[in-house]
Order: C-alpha cells, then sequence, then structure tokens
C-alpha cells in the first residue's frame, strides 16, 4: 500500500497514519479530497507529495506551502523533513482542519487562514503549491513569499508545457523538470531564480 513511499521511521509513520485518519475523518464534511481517493490515500496523495522531499535544496530552512487544503504537499513535507513549514490556507474550515492535523501529527507547522496575495511575504526557502493555480496566475504568488536564493517545487499535470510557454513572457526563471513517480502524466517543476521579465522599452 504504501510502496511509493521513502523509508520512514516508526515516529514518521506513525505521525503520518494520524493525518491520514483525519482526513479520512474530516474529507466527507469539507472535501479535502476525492471520495474516491480516499481508499487510495497513500499512493494518490501522501506518496506523491513524500516524493518531492529528495527535490528539496540542500540548505533550506523552512517552507511555504500555498493554497495548502489538506496540507498537501506543506503537512507531508514538515512531518518528513522537521523543516518549519507555513501552510496558507484561506478556507477557514479547511484552515481549522489543519491546525487539527498539526497537532495530531506533531507536525512543525503553522497554519496562516489568509489569502496567499495578501498575505505577508513568508520569505520560505522553498515554496510549494499542489493544483491551486496555472503558472501564470500562481507565479506572483511564488515570488511574493519566496526568499533570495530559494525555490519552488511544483507537481504538474499534462499541462506543464503549455503553462511554462503561457508564463515565459512574463517571469524568468531557471526551470528543472522531474517525472512524477506515482502518477505517469505528472511532472514535478523545480523554479529558482524567479523574476518578473524586464519589458523591453
Amino acid at each position: 500500500m504504501k510502496r511509493e513511499l521513502p523509508a520512514l521511521t516508526a515516529d514518521q509513520r506513525t505521525r503520518l497514519k494520524a493525518y491520514a485518519a483525519l482526513i479520512a475523518r474530516w474529507s466527507p464534511r469539507i472535501n479535502l479530497v476525492a471520495p474516491g481517493d480516499l481508499p487510495r490515500l497513500w499512493e494518490r496523495h501522501i506518496a506523491d507529495a513524500a516524493q518531492l522531499v529528495p527535490l528539496i535544496p540542500p540548505g533550506s530552512r523552512s517552507i511555504a506551502d500555498l493554497g495548502s487544503g489538506a496540507g498537501l504537499p506543506g503537512l507531508v513535507l514538515a512531518i518528513l523533513t522537521g523543516l518549519p513549514t507555513h501552510l496558507v490556507e484561506r478556507d477557514r474550515r479547511k484552515a481549522a482542519f489543519l491546525r487539527e492535523a498539526i497537532r495530531a501529527a506533531a507536525a512543525p507547522a503553522t497554519v496562516h487562514a489568509a489569502d496567499a496575495a495578501t498575505l505577508s511575504p513568508l520569505h520560505a526557502d522553498l515554496v510549494t503549491a499542489r493544483a491551486l493555480a496555472p503558472l501564470p496566475a500562481l507565479l506572483p504568488l511564488v515570488a511574493r513569499h519566496l526568499a533570495p536564493g530559494g525555490a519552488a517545487l511544483l507537481p504538474k499535470g499534462v499541462a506543464a508545457d503549455a503553462e511554462l510557454t503561457a508564463a515565459a513572457p512574463l517571469w524568468t526563471m531557471r526551470i528543472e523538470r522531474f517525472p512524477s513517480r506515482t502518477d505517469p502524466a505528472a511532472t514535478i517543476l523545480r523554479l529558482t531564480e524567479v523574476a518578473r521579465a524586464r519589458r523591453s522599452p
């Protein structure tokens, strides 16, 4: 069931189980994940988030997960890395779930019940966002909360190329691509040196 997960300590496994149990309990009420995904929660969501861990640049000291929703990937990363993590979620019901999940999993995370577009910059070394928005709309949020020299890890689906093309006139960045280990149609973008493109005079 958990074959795609990295090697876990007993403590990490216990904390992830507590987190997954809360998702299963809360999701029917506040739509954290699709109903059909609940039987495959570990493969479809937990492992999907965990695969980002080896892609985190060395020296990263904090994480900001934008539009965190169920805490994917941010809360999983907090549990597995121990890095202080900011979970940004404007839906107050989901923010309440995240606070409960942090307690249950003893995760080093803080919830910001706010819109990422208006929240004060978090200056995180790593910014993540999963299924929040296409790149042209997402990159202003990434740039707002990313520390100088930081990186963004953004899981993307089949539209990744089209999103990169649409963002290219407005943004400059260094792009690395990694195949998803949990979805053959998906890719993970690691973006660094993210900056608005200079307009020609």
